[in-house]
């Protein structure tokens, strides 16, 4: 088969999408090597991928203009694909490109959520209006969609009107690191971190709820250090506000830009992992918490016990005095602990990127054939 692949997310983009996006073409190369993968980015950066001189990679020429990036991938890409005599184009992150429809190429989509719909607050005017109409255009353009989760297939379904038939679900993998013991001593003195300390991942915003995770500390008096790996966003703002509010300086730690190799050592450094978001698309840090054998609070909100399973303890995400006692169970009672651990190992196992990619082979052989 030759493929060909939306891959700007691959090389420009390092968490999220990106993940997804490199986790997808490694495991495509290292697990199905006689397939032929043409990777379409508007740039490409060096070393982004494993084995990258494997890939087809194709890029404009002399397009150095954010705009002309743009256009390339947005309205000349059809052409270019057409030119490379596909089997299949797999758009990786919500999207496809104008004009894919006109070919004879059959394409599938992968969405991940629809976030920007249901919680418009989140997002800027413009941006929710670009996003809807290249979702709305890849949904309908796409020979099928794979959705990330039922969540995100019945969002499909209830906004974009998309017949339930043309979606198939299939739950993502994570990098095979966080299968992987980290050096966990080097990450330790890399970044200063305590002996002991809390775990939250995500890009810090108001969907992501992290603000919670401070008040349950505080409430229940637990003086554990939280560690909050993401990006900032002007969330960030109330965090600190609170922080200085009740003296918590020395007790709450940013970081920021930090390796996946990395990442997985500060899960097994930590004595849990919380992702007490208000809505997901599927929720990678909870299955990676569980690859490194760290414990997890999660959200009952949106895909979050579909992704968990029973392998998570679960909390209404604004429920801070729920939080707090989970916390404390799951710091006080070793059995418990343990048992979460287990299960924990047991559920990612099945988010293998091996299996992950032998399921989306089948899919691929099912749509060209």
């Amino acid at each position: 088969m030759k493929i060909g692949y939306d891959a700007k997310r691959a090389f420009l983009n390092t968490s999220g999408l990106g993940n997804y996006s490199r986790n997808t073409l490694n495991a495509l190369q290292k697990y199905f090597p006689d397939h032929h993968y043409a990777l379409f980015s508007p740039e490409v950066k060096a070393a982004m991928l494993e084995q990258q001189d494997k890939f087809e990679v194709v890029a404009p020429e002399n397009a150095h203009s954010g705009f002309k990036k743009a256009i390339w991938r947005s309205i000349q890409l059809s052409d270019e694909i057409k030119d490379h005599n596909l089997d299949l184009f797999h758009g990786l992150s919500n999207e496809l490109p104008k004009g894919i429809h006109k070919t004879s190429i059959p394409t599938l989509v992968t969405i991940h959520d629809l976030i920007f719909i249901r919680y418009p607050e989140f997002y800027k005017t413009l941006d929710r209006a670009i996003y809807f109409r290249k979702t709305k255009y890849a949904c309908n353009a796409a020979t099928k969609i794979l959705a990330i989760s039922q969540q995100t297939k019945d969002d499909i379904i209830d906004f974009i009107d998309v017949d339930p038939e043309k979606i198939e679900i299939l739950h993502q993998a994570i990098s095979p690191l966080f299968f992987e013991n980290a050096n966990t001593g080097k990450i330790k003195e890399k970044y200063k971190l305590p002996n002991d300390f809390i775990l939250a991942v995500g890009t810090v915003e108001e969907r992501k709820n992290q603000l919670s995770i401070i008040k349950a500390l505080v409430e229940k008096n637990i003086k554990l250090p939280l560690v909050l790996v993401g990006n900032p966003t002007s969330y960030c703002n109330d965090i600190h506000k609170y922080i200085a509010e009740k003296q918590l300086h020395n007790r709450v730690i940013f970081l920021k830009n930090i390796p996946e190799a990395d990442l997985a050592g500060l899960y097994q450094l930590a004595q849990l992992s919380i992702y007490i978001s208000v809505f997901e698309g599927f929720g990678l840090p909870v299955i990676e918490s569980m690859a490194c054998g760290c414990p997890v609070i999660t959200s009952k909100a949106s895909c979050l016990p579909e992704t968990a399973g029973d392998a998570a303890v679960l909390c209404s995400p604004q429920n801070i005095d729920e939080l707090g006692n989970n916390i404390e169970k799951i710091l006080t009672d070793t059995n418990f602990r343990k048992e979460l651990i287990m299960k924990g190992r047991v559920r990612a196992n099945e988010f293998q990127p091996k299996k992950y990619v032998e399921k989306l082979i089948s899919l691929y052989a099912e749509l060209i054939g």
